[in-house]
């Protein structure tokens, strides 16, 4: 088993999607990240009505990461909303690109799943190539 698929299958569990009650639901973006040191920790998206508890999945499993073990820096990361996934995976949002750029500017090699069939995947210094961090790092 490729670690693409111990990764998928880390997350699999977790996306049952649900309606905890009225106003919050969850499980509809499951994530599984690799960090530098090859541990595996996952996270599901929580989002709420009113939007103040809104939570990606890639930003719970990175919390995850750095409260358990202190690391801050992710080697591979997926993340998915069908079950199994179909080609494309999702990519994460601006902010989870953000969060994880500020917990360590070496997440800008973290690899993501971009199409789960051929295994393509991209960086994530590729989706924010200017990212205003290193500018203010040069001044």
């Amino acid at each position: 088993m490729d670690i693409w698929e111990q990764l998928y299958q880390a997350a699999k569990p977790l996306y049952h999607p649900e309606a905890v009650n009225d106003f919050i639901y969850a499980h509809n973006v499951v994530c599984a990240l690799q960090s530098k040191s090859g541990e595996i920790y996952t996270g599901f998206c929580i989002e709420g009505l009113s939007g103040t508890i809104n939570l990606c999945a890639e930003r719970v499993a990175l919390l995850n990461m750095y409260t358990t073990s202190g690391e801050t820096e992710v080697k591979r990361l997926i993340a998915f909303r069908d079950a199994p996934p179909t080609g494309i995976t999702g990519m994460p949002c601006g902010v989870c690109r953000e969060t994880l750029l500020q917990f360590s500017t070496n997440n800008r090699n973290t690899q993501i799943m971009a199409d789960y069939a051929t295994r393509q995947t991209v960086t994530l210094g590729s989706l924010l190539p200017d990212w205003w961090g290193d500018i203010k790092k040069q001044n």
